[in-house]
C-alpha cells in the first residue's frame, strides 16, 4: 500500500469502508529523526479548543422563526455528543446566518486543500494564464480524491508567501498556515470557512467568475466515498460542492470537518463544520451528519 505524504502526523493509513483513506504522515524529504520530533510537535501545534457550552446563534430579520428554529435543531443535534464543534450556516436567499463557536482554531486537515486551490486560481489569474496541464492534474487529485502528494506539490508550488497573500485578499484573518510544508495543520475557523466559500458562489474581486466555476465544479466531483458530512440529509436536485478533512492526533482525538456549498433550484447555500475530541473517524462524521441533517431539513421545507 502507498503511503502518502504532506501532513505532518503519526497515522499513515487508515480505512474508510474498503477505500484506502490517506491521513497523516511525514514528506517524502523528511529526515527520519525530523519525523519523530513532529510527532512531539504536533500535540503543541494542534488547536486547544475546549469542550464548548457556547449554545448555537441564529439571525434573519425576514424569517426570525426559521433563525430560532434552526439555532434548537443545532444544539439539538450536538446534545449528548462529546465532539467539540464549531458551526457556521450562509442561506443568503432566506437572510439567515448562524454560527457556533465561529472564532475557535482547529487543524484544517484536508479542508485547507480549498484554500491552496484558491490560492492557485488566483495566482494563475495574477499571471494572466490558465492552469497548466500538471497544475490542473494536482488540483483535480487534491480536490475530488484528496491526495495528499497533490496538495504537498501545490503547497511548495505556490509557496508560503503566496499563500499568505492569498489569504490576505481573501480577509481570511483568522487563519494561520501550517508550519513548514504542514499544510493539514494550517489553523482554520468556521468564520473563515464560511468566508472562503462565498467567495465561490458569489461574484466578488478575488476570484473571477472562470476560477469560481472551475473550484466549485472540482467540489462537485468529489469521489461517492468522500461525500460524507454536510451534504446529509440535502435534497437530491441541489448539487453539493464538499470538501472534508480528517486528521488524528494524540491530544484531541480525530479532527473530522466537512464544508460545502449547495447549488441549483432553492440552492445558494453553504454550511461549515469543524469538530474535534472524537473517538473514531465515524464518530465525528456521524456528529457532523446529525447538525448537516437538521440544517439541510430546515432551510429546505
Amino acid at each position: 500500500m502507498k503511503f502518502s505524504r504532506g501532513l505532518a502526523g503519526v497515522v499513515t493509513v487508515t480505512l474508510l469502508g474498503s477505500v484506502p483513506v490517506p491521513l497523516l504522515v511525514a514528506p517524502a524529504s523528511a529526515a527520519a529523526p525530523a519525523v519523530a520530533s513532529t510527532v512531539a510537535a504536533s500535540t503543541v501545534v494542534a488547536s486547544t479548543v475546549a469542550a464548548s457550552t457556547v449554545a448555537a446563534s441564529c439571525r434573519s430579520a425576514d424569517h426570525p422563526a426559521l433563525a430560532a428554529e434552526l439555532a434548537r435543531d443545532i444544539d439539538r443535534a450536538l446534545r449528548g455528543r462529546v465532539s467539540t464543534a464549531a458551526v457556521g450556516v450562509d442561506d443568503p436567499g432566506q437572510d439567515v446566518q448562524c454560527w457556533l463557536d465561529s472564532s475557535a482554531h482547529f487543524d484544517s486537515a484536508s479542508v485547507v486543500k480549498v484554500i491552496i486551490l484558491g490560492a492557485l486560481l488566483r495566482l494563475a489569474a495574477d499571471q494572466h494564464r490558465n492552469l497548466t496541464r500538471t497544475e490542473a492534474g494536482l488540483a483535480t487529485a487534491m480536490i475530488t480524491r484528496s491526495d495528499n502528494d497533490a496538495a504537498s506539490d501545490l503547497w511548495a508550488d505556490v509557496g508560503r508567501r503566496y499563500l499568505q497573500h492569498f489569504l490576505d485578499l481573501a480577509g481570511m484573518t483568522q487563519t494561520s498556515l501550517g508550519p513548514g510544508p504542514y499544510w493539514g495543520l494550517t489553523q482554520i475557523t468556521a468564520r473563515d470557512e464560511m468566508r472562503l466559500l462565498r467567495l465561490l458562489v458569489t461574484k466578488n474581486a478575488v476570484f473571477d467568475t472562470k476560477s469560481r466555476d472551475y473550484a466549485l465544479g472540482l467540489m462537485a466531483r468529489v469521489i461517492p466515498s468522500q461525500r460524507w458530512g454536510v451534504t446529509a440529509g440535502a435534497p437530491r436536485g441541489l448539487t453539493a460542492h464538499v470538501k472534508n478533512g480528517w486528521l488524528p492526533l494524540a491530544a484531541h482525538g480525530w479532527r473530522i470537518h466537512s464544508i460545502g456549498c449547495f447549488t441549483g433550484h432553492g440552492g445558494g447555500y453553504c454550511i461549515v463544520v469543524l469538530t474535534q475530541d472524537n473517538p473514531t473517524m465515524s464518530y465525528g462524521v456521524a456528529t457532523i451528519e446529525s447538525i448537516a441533517r437538521a440544517i439541510n431539513r430546515d432551510l429546505n421545507r
